[in-house]
């Protein structure tokens, strides 16, 4: 989903993992983070010392590749990352001690099948080709549009390329299609070189991102997940009351403008307490925001790519705890 800045992967994150231990109580916890709004939003609460003010020790550790953060936070790299749910069941299905503690966000529009200028119905889609990074969240979304409007993706040839490659592919003429994120579809629509025929504006709750950590950590500083949570809350009413003071912040982090990031970040639907305890909440999984109905539906696209072997049951998983203690419950 995600343009980048350039992140000093060290040897000591390629070498020696970040987790904490015993003896290292006082070092901060590291949270992996990414070019996605609902995750470049974590530099809101350190510039506005939420961090600091709910006494939060984290360390923001960023990556210009997503996938690699995803790889890291599996490997005990680090002891958190920002991921998407998709991203998270395949590790989770092979054993991998981690769990769900908070939703960021819902991709509202920052994610999109992106068509050339003379396509204007699925109908027309028929036979083309879709350029995507195959078995991704742009490859889930597009099929998922594609089967709401009633086309078999068995007749739609796709194409594996990476997002960059693929917005480029489709301006330059070559595809007809293209599966991207921004701030690929801000490029493309600002050279005129195509539109969204689906965004996932029109795909509430299909693709959630939250912060998995390691069962250990977990265990080992509880409170400071608790903590972690009341900065993200405190950031989410910040970014909602003042979304320009916020794409400020943020926009430099990712080497864009103020204007143009506040557009993407309109494209986020930021996640406070009142979604969080509905997204894992078990009594609200018929909800477009539940993590149990994602994780359903989400499940189906992974094993039939072979992702996964079977769908992960969320309440082993998913650990609302900090969350609640964050709002007293």
């Amino acid at each position: 989903m995600k343009k980048l800045k350039t992140l000093l992967l060290t040897g000591t994150l390629l070498l020696a993992p970040f987790i904490l231990t015993a003896n290292a109580e006082a070092a901060p916890i590291t949270l992996g983070l990414s070019n996605w709004p609902g995750w470049v939003a974590w530099y809101v609460a350190e510039h506005n010392g939420y961090l600091k003010k709910y006494h939060a020790n984290f360390k923001l550790v960023w990556f210009t590749s997503y996938m690699t953060s995803v790889e890291a936070l599996s490997a005990g790299k680090i002891d958190a990352n920002c991921q998407a749910l998709i991203d998270t069941l395949a590790p989770v299905d092979k054993g991998v001690p981690i769990k769900v503690v908070l939703v960021t966000d819902n991709s509202h529009g920052n994610d999109a099948l992106m068509v050339s200028n003379s396509i204007t119905t699925f109908k027309q889609l028929e036979g083309k080709t879709i350029a995507v990074r195959m078995d991704s969240i742009e490859q889930y979304l597009d099929e998922y549009a594609l089967t709401k409007n009633n086309i078999p993706t068995t007749s739609i040839h796709f194409v594996n390329m990476s997002t960059g490659n693929a917005a480029a592919a489709l301006m330059a003429g070559r595809v007809e299609a293209a599966g991207v994120w921004n701030p690929w579809i801000q490029r493309i629509e600002n050279k005129k070189l195509g539109h969204a025929l689906f965004s996932s504006a029109s795909a509430p709750g299909v693709i959630p991102d939250v912060v998995a950590a390691r069962e250990s950590v977990l265990k080992a500083y509880p409170q400071q997940f608790v903590n972690l949570s009341k900065a993200w809350f405190a950031t989410v009413k910040f970014i909602k009351e003042h979304p320009k003071q916020a794409a400020a912040i943020m926009a430099p982090h990712v080497e864009l403008s103020p204007a143009v990031y506040l557009t993407a970040l309109s494209g986020t639907r930021l996640f406070g307490p009142k979604l969080n305890m509905e997204a894992m909440d078990p009594a609200e999984k018929e909800k477009s925001t539940s993590l149990y109905k994602s994780t359903k539906d989400t499940s189906v696209f992974l094993k039939k790519v072979g992702a996964i072997s079977a769908e992960p049951n969320p309440s082993n998983f998913l650990d609302p705890e900090f969350i609640k203690k964050a709002e007293g419950k």
